[in-house]
């Protein structure tokens, strides 16, 4: 199942409300999730070279940034502040040297990684502006896609208010190579606040507290190093209790 699926079987089309993409990079979901007719989407994106990069897919997909799409500069965490965001660059396995703009994360500094692995070429740091999602004041948060490279216990913490108001569902994605005990410590914080927690494997719906990260996530810290388990299971879908039976119409649909 692909995430944006998710999103379109509980979120269907007319809804009125809000979806939120906490670390859009550069569209790879926010433009489907754009597509949904009905709700508005907030997209936040705090690497300014992505963020232009997605207004400029708006653009190209639907002729100019659509009225109900609005880009934020903020990062969402814990409280408003300012914090650095790393970004490392490293060589590729064919010698090129990229930004990996993917591994931008408030959480880690690369640092450590960048002393043993001298593919990690340098690590740009750019201030970036944090809020709360709870400081926005929402009312009609329908779903949420969280991709932030282990800082989603500090996001959660933030949105706890608008999580316990609006009952949004909320795809995940955690990596214990991000933030070690991440995939145990995020479902158990979800969990405290009312949600049942999934990972979906080849259609088969398994309850968050099964996942064995050992064997699912089998990859290195490095974001030079490419290599990883297959499968390699990151995405996480967590709903209110009255929402599993919604679950279904998933499992009915063909394994992509």
């Amino acid at each position: 199942m692909q995430e944006i699926d998710f999103h379109r079987a509980l979120v269907p089309p007319g809804s009125q409300g809000t979806i939120i993409d906490a670390g859009a990079h550069d569209g790879r979901l926010a433009l489907d999730l754009a597509a949904i007719q009905g709700p508005r989407l907030l997209a936040f994106e705090p690497l300014a070279a992505a963020r232009a990069r997605l207004e400029a897919a708006f653009i190209a997909r639907f002729g100019a940034l659509p009225a109900d799409v609005a880009l934020r500069a903020e990062a969402l965490g814990a409280r408003t502040e300012t914090l650095t965001l790393a970004v490392p660059r490293i060589r590729t396995p064919d010698g090129t040297a990229m930004d990996a703009e993917e591994w931008a994360s408030l959480a880690k500094d690369y640092a450590a990684i960048a002393a043993t692995d001298p593919r990690v070429l340098a690590i740009h740091r750019h201030d970036v502006a944090v809020i709360r999602l709870d400081d926005l004041g929402l009312d009609d948060v329908l779903a949420m896609k969280i991709d932030v490279e282990g800082f989603e216990a500090e996001l959660i913490a933030g949105a706890r208010e608008t999580l316990l108001r609006t009952h949004p569902v909320l795809s995940v994605e955690i990596e214990e190579r991000h933030r070690p005990g991440s995939t145990s410590e995020v479902p158990a914080l979800l969990a405290s606040l009312g949600y049942i927690g999934f990972w979906e494997f080849y259609g088969e719906w398994r309850p968050a507290e099964t996942f064995d990260a050992a064997s699912f996530q089998r990859a290195s810290p490095s974001p030079a190093e490419f290599s990883a388990s297959d499968p390699y299971v990151f995405t996480f879908y967590f709903v209110p209790p009255d929402r599993v039976a919604d679950l279904d119409v998933l499992a009915r649909l063909p394994v992509r």
